[in-house]
């Protein structure tokens, strides 16, 4: 694939419900009040929360607030009857009395008690009774205007809401309502008493959001505290590569390295010289390769999971070094190494239009992220961006890029990065013309961009890919060591469930995986007999990666447990295997 030595470069090879019943935000309702009466409940105020009980094996978790969520829990699921019993039970209520009393008054529509209510509770911060305050009158004074009680509500303005001294802006709003009453439907208010009702649950979750936590505890905490657990799990499962539906309650997650696709399922034999570049395109059903046989190819992924050759697309008179997909998957770009990027119809393999320059080639492409314009690097070092008719829109003279190169461009269509020199990556913004840079140490081969266009996963010429999140100012994360590189251009690429893992090529005929967090390689994958030069992770299907080889072959992994029965060579150029040569 077209060597260099060590010194230099390498070359391009290339519930609530109306009625009798008003729901409040934990699930009981006013015919049901929590913990039974109201009048019992005011009877009772929660627990000190001094010296109280611990439970729980490790002694770290308080009774009280244990209790409180479940509860909040029971109550959220519909299970009203289940939640009192608990209260009842455990002598611990939901909420104090006053608590109690104030959410009632506001389900009522009792504003000027609740207020009262509101500083009955002892909140510490003062700037929390006002804001709580306001939401309270805002309701008072829309209610009002709803029933054409003008100068009641012009009243509530000036003698209660003004002069809190809050939210100016919205006071001016309010303003506007007494002035032209059309506008209090922009602003909030509401015109049916079913309809206001709702609202004053709604008022009731505001207030929940405002208040300390252990006032009111926030909706759905139960639910949030087992979701982070779930979530630790799994980030600390080395080889978590599944969707979040197979993760149980019932036991501690971990999955074992049988979520990693490690056995050859099939092998792509259609190309007749060495095979330099192959991607996934963004929907998982195609995958498209390239070769130094001067074709492209589209295969289709079928439901099964099985590969299968689609198109030849001829025409290039070079090698070709790159493919990109376009947005909706429906194009496909391909480039002639120092030649012209030629732009496919997925479905019919037919050349829609060739973009070229005259008196230099195109050494990569891309584009943008509405599909509407397409890029290259161009081998005098500039960046150009043409329109899918083929005009050219624009060109960035310069060092922008070099005659080997990467391209990608970031999801809000503005970045493009490329290699600008040997150890530096450009991040340019085309339209506030600012430009940022990636300085490595060594001399840099290939670069590749996460989905997410978060990060940056760069090859080196000192056989380490290292890891570079380029949120803001550029930041080193990681570096990931193992893989044999010392005279071929070798790619790698994100991928696995939520692309958790890095996979990359390897002159030494084998496919290195590595945890993407921990930097451990997990995973070594023989079975080609030439370098690797690339790898792609199926976006739509974490246990499906691809790898290109010089040895003229495409390897299609998958799970060890899949068993593929079909065996042989066929006609469409694909082999079917149990993971042997």
């Amino acid at each position: 694939m077209g060597g260099v030595d060590d010194d230099e470069p390498p070359s391009k090879r290339m519930k609530l419900s109306s009625g009798e019943l008003r729901g409040l935000p934990n699930g009981s309702s006013l015919t049901e009040p929590v913990g039974g009466s109201l009048r019992d409940s005011m009877a009772c105020s929660l627990p000190s929360e001094e010296n109280e009980e611990m439970v729980g094996s490790r002694g770290i978790i308080k009774r009280v607030e244990f209790v409180r969520i479940i509860a909040k829990a029971l109550y959220s699921l519909g299970y009203t009857k289940s939640g009192a019993r608990l209260e009842e039970e455990s002598g611990i209520p939901l909420h104090s009395s006053v608590v109690s009393l104030f959410m009632n008054q506001i389900l009522d529509g009792n504003w000027d008690e609740s207020v009262l209510t509101l500083h009955k509770i002892g909140l510490p911060d003062e700037n929390i009774v006002k804001s709580a305050s306001f939401l309270i009158l805002e309701q008072k004074f829309f209610e009002l205007l709803d029933g054409e009680r003008v100068m009641e509500a012009l009243k509530t303005l000036r003698t209660e809401i003004v002069p809190l001294c809050i939210n100016s802006s919205k006071v001016c709003e309010l303003s506007s309502c007494i002035v032209s009453p059309s506008q209090s439907a922009l602003v909030g208010c509401h015109s049916q008493g079913a309809v206001r009702a709702k609202s004053r649950s709604k008022l009731l979750e505001e207030l929940q959001k405002l208040l300390p936590p252990t006032v009111m505890i926030p909706e759905r905490r139960l639910e949030h505290l087992v979701e982070q657990a779930l979530d630790l799990q799994r980030d600390a499962c080395m080889f978590h590569n599944s969707l979040e539906g197979e993760m149980s309650l019932y036991t501690d997650h971990q999955c074992g390295k049988d979520k990693i696709p490690s056995r050859t399922l099939q092998i792509l034999q259609a190309h007749r010289d060495e095979v330099w570049f192959l991607q996934f395109s963004h929907n998982g059903k195609y995958l498209a390769s390239s070769s130094s046989d001067r074709l492209a190819i589209i295969w289709e992924v079928n439901v099964n999971g099985g590969v299968s050759l689609k198109h030849k697309l001829s025409g290039h008179q070079k090698p070709v070094s790159h493919v990109s997909w376009s947005p909706d998957d429906h194009q496909l770009l391909t480039c002639g190494v120092e030649e012209a990027v030629r732009c496919w119809d997925v479905s019919s393999g037919e050349c829609l239009r060739i973009y070229e320059k005259a008196g230099v080639g195109l050494v990569s492409c891309g584009w943008s992220p509405d599909g509407k314009w397409v890029f290259a690097g161009i081998t005098d070092r500039s960046i150009c961006m043409w329109d899918l008719d083929g005009k050219e829109l624009e060109c960035w003279k310069g060092q922008r890029t070099l005659q080997i190169s990467d391209l990608e461009i970031a999801s809000n269509g503005n970045q493009i990065m490329s290699i600008c020199k040997d150890t530096a990556i450009l991040l340019f913004d085309r339209e506030a013309k600012a430009e940022k840079f990636i300085e490595e140490d060594h001399t840099i081969t290939s670069f590749s961009l996460s989905r997410d266009c978060r990060f940056l996963l760069v090859n080196l010429l000192n056989q380490e890919i290292h890891l570079w999140n380029i949120e803001g100012e550029a930041k080193f994360i990681a570096k990931y060591k193992g893989h044999k590189r010392e005279r071929f251009i070798i790619r790698s690429c994100f991928g696995g469930f939520e692309e958790a893992f890095i996979a990359s090529g390897s002159e030494d005929s084998q496919v290195y995986i590595w945890h993407k967090s921990s930097g451990e390689l997990i995973e070594v994958l023989p079975g080609h007999s030439g370098s690797v030069n690339c790898v792609s992770w199926n976006p739509a299907n974490p246990h499906m990666l691809a790898s290109a080889s010089d040895d003229r072959t495409i390897r299609i992994w998958g799970l060890n447990k899949i068993n593929m029965k079909r065996k042989g060579t066929h006609p469409n150029g694909t082999h079917y295997c149990n993971g042997g040569t």
